[in-house]
């Protein structure tokens, strides 16, 4: 469990992973087109950001064409939580 827990931290353990989790969390369909356009960084480093984000599992990319559409799983958004919440439970 700490180590799922750590996991998590370590993708939203930086201010633009938090706030990309934000903006698709705040959607209730995938989004298409580029985040980096909502967000003053290139678009290499919010590449870098989603890779982080996906290879935790948080964010899912998938091509559609030209463009690609990015999607928060919320299980384990919502695994991420409960994680949260349960530090309190354990001494």
């Amino acid at each position: 469990m700490d180590a799922e827990l750590a996991r998590f931290a370590k993708a939203l353990g930086h201010p633009v992973r938090a706030r990309i989790v934000r903006l698709l969390a705040g959607r209730d369909r995938c989004m298409y087109g580029s985040i980096a356009g909502m967000l003053p960084l290139a678009p290499s480093t919010v590449s870098q950001h989603l890779q982080v984000l996906q290879a935790a599992g948080l964010v899912h990319g998938e091509v559609s064409g030209p463009r690609v559409c990015y999607c928060i799983d919320r299980g384990v958004l919502a695994r991420g939580r409960a994680l949260l919440a349960n530090l309190r439970n354990h001494r």
